[in-house]
């Protein structure tokens, strides 16, 4: 008899749980695993079934890499019990979701997955903090980087004194504790330190903050703010726009 288990590599969006799409939730209420991340919000974890299995598989900053092939290994075993598994990360699974190395992993094991995408938090945090990414009087491109990368790697792939002058938006995930490198990288590629930038700390949720500045006072501003992550950088001329357009909290 054909197995038919099967993962899916499912977004579960930026953090507003109403944020989740239909898609995804009907998963969620029809699985018979769910292998969730860190970020996944308690009411969305909360709207599991009861007969639903749930494992944790989330990582902290400086929790061993090896979580990632304990969690190949288990969608492997799962799914070849027969089991529908939802792998559920947040935002969007391919943008710095690692969805890609999970979905080769399953193709290499002869596994079926479907990928379903989610609202990224490079998307919705600007939409929450009323940045445009993209405008036609001021952006009309775009680009969005991690500030965390495989410590594994020889150097950085980002290459920050090309992009200085590449693109007029720029979207940084996982950049909080590189931003003081980030803004030095920027500024020594030609970008000027008047650039307006702003931080989006918990984007979406009731604790969202926002707080912005430019290239040469921000590290003092977020440190006197004290963000935290998970937040969203957001560099470029748009961000003059969140003082008329604004909207959450208000």
């Amino acid at each position: 008899m054909r197995n038919r288990g099967k993962v899916f590599l499912c977004g579960a969006g930026p953090g507003d749980p109403k944020l989740i799409t239909v898609k995804a939730m009907e998963l969620l209420k029809d699985c018979d695993v769910v292998l969730y991340d860190r970020l996944i919000s308690e009411d969305i974890i909360n709207q599991i079934p009861a007969q639903a299995e749930k494992i944790y598989v989330g990582r902290k900053v400086g929790d061993p890499t090896s979580h990632q092939d304990n969690t190949n290994i288990q969608m492997v075993r799962l799914a070849k019990q027969g089991k529908k598994v939802l792998r559920l990360k947040g935002g969007d699974p391919f943008i710095f979701g690692r969805g890609g190395e999970e979905a080769e992993f399953l193709f290499q094991n002869g596994v079926q997955f479907e990928i379903i995408p989610g609202i990224s938090s490079a998307i919705a945090a600007a939409a929450y903090a009323g940045i445009p990414l993209t405008h036609r009087q001021y952006a009309s491109s775009l680009a969005i980087v991690t500030g965390h990368e495989d410590g594994n790697k020889a150097e950085s792939i980002v290459k920050w004194d090309r992009l200085a002058n590449a693109v007029d938006t720029i979207v940084i995930l996982m950049g909080i504790e590189s931003l003081e490198r980030i803004c030095y990288s920027l500024i020594n590629a030609g970008m000027s330190t008047n650039t307006e930038i702003a931080i989006i700390e918990s984007a979406t949720l009731k604790t969202q903050r926002v707080i912005s500045g430019n290239l040469m006072n921000i590290l003092r501003k977020a440190e006197d703010s004290r963000i935290k992550p998970p937040a969203i950088i957001i560099i470029g001329k748009v961000v003059t726009l969140c003082r008329k357009i604004a909207w959450f909290g208000k």
